[in-house]
């Protein structure tokens, strides 16, 4: 019997999945997977229903017009330059086939968003990570480290801001050092912005805005609509350079389009969600939950790095602490261990991931079953 490729053989669940998986299991708070506990917007859903029967065939393979159109109106750029893709991560994964393969270097972040080191190597390049630095003031870009890290196979920088898993934002001065160094250095630039709405501070800098050149933008309507399960997300090509057709014409090789009456959808929701302020309200509800979390993580004695834009923060929840395994089997709480995010350097010790994503009750909930189980024994 042949055997499989060894890519294959070493693939493995992925810690959300198997977080997910064990919260099901053992009856636990889920405060690991980022998926929100709310309802898609009413708008959003009534445009669905309204799709479904009547939209059902293949879309183009760079998305529906009317979405493509939507989307450069939402953006800021021109609807011919976006393909539309089924989820942020296949619009990584498309990019990363399309940007860089054998013999290519992509400079990323380390804590890392887990599905940029496998697309990288399954594109055949080298992912290098570059620690991001922590200390007193919370998570930063180490931007001496960042340009150490270049070399002459360097072929693209995949940064997102604002920043999975730490939350951290970006400034415009630590971008535009980020630009300039792609452009001395003529590199891509992938910005995951699928947090694009999802801040609690100053709006976030689109990097396409600073280096329009060499920028593909990735965004989500499962992030900013409360819709993970949908699977639309685009991608932003530079503009006026006709790379969306490439694109397009890889991102076919995979799904072939996203789901139809899902896109028209989208489109309808989105001029709707900056109209009436979707996005504001759920920043205010968001930071709520936030503080709430974090609160009582500090009253419990953890250190929180409270985040400026995403819905996760980052935590040490102390010597006390069970592993996020034994927490999530024993002590009713799943979390995701920030080593998970660390495959090449050290995540510092005891730091998980909490998403608060969830409802407050949940929040609460997980607060109580924490208080019981940092106890120590």
């Amino acid at each position: 019997m042949p055997e499989l490729l060894p890519r294959a053989r070493a693939s493995q669940e992925s810690i959300f999945a198997r977080m997910s998986r064990l919260a099901v299991q053992h009856g636990a708070v889920n405060l690991g997977q980022g998926f929100p506990s709310d309802a898609p917007p009413a708008f959003l859903l009534d445009a669905a229903r309204g799709a479904v029967g009547r939209l059902d065939q293949y879309a183009p393979p760079a998305g529906l017009p009317v979405l493509r159109e939507a989307l450069g109106a939402d953006l800021g750029v021109d609807g011919a330059d976006v393909v539309v893709t089924s989820g942020a991560t296949e619009a990584l994964n498309v990019l990363a086939l399309t940007l860089y393969g054998p013999g290519d270097e992509v400079l990323t972040l380390e804590p890392v968003f887990d599905v940029y080191v496998p697309q990288a190597r399954l594109a055949g390049a080298t992912p290098v990570m570059v620690p991001m630095r922590l200390d007193a003031r919370g998570w930063g870009l180490d931007l001496p480290a960042l340009r150490a890290a270049v070399t002459p196979r360097t072929r693209a920088l995949l940064l997102n801001t604002p920043h999975n898993p730490t939350g951290a934002v970006f400034s415009r001065a630590e971008l535009e050092e980020v630009v300039a160094l792609a452009r001395q250095h003529d590199l891509w630039i992938v910005s995951d912005e699928v947090y694009d709405e999802l801040y609690f501070g100053d709006r976030p800098v689109a990097l396409r805005t600073l280096a329009p050149e060499r920028t593909f933008t990735v965004g989500s309507a499962g992030k900013r609509l409360e819709a993970t399960g949908w699977r639309v997300g685009w991608i932003a090509c530079p503009p006026g350079t006709g790379l969306a057709g490439n694109v397009a014409g890889i991102r076919q090789q995979g799904s072939f389009c996203a789901p139809t009456p899902l896109q028209a959808a989208v489109a309808a929701a989105l001029p709707v969600a900056r109209r009436d302020g979707f996005y504001a309200g759920l920043r205010q509800e968001y930071a709520g939950r936030m503080a709430l979390l974090a609160g009582g993580l500090e009253a419990l004695g953890a250190t929180v790095y409270r985040p400026g834009g995403t819905y996760f923060l980052t935590a040490q929840l102390g010597p006390a602490a069970p592993d996020a395994g034994t927490l999530v089997e024993r002590g009713g709480v799943a979390t995701i261990p920030l080593e998970a995010f660390y495959p090449t350097h050290g995540a510092p010790q005891g730091m998980v991931r909490l998403a608060f994503c969830k409802s407050r009750g949940e929040i609460e909930q997980a607060l109580d079953r924490l208080a019981a189980a940092l106890v120590p024994a």
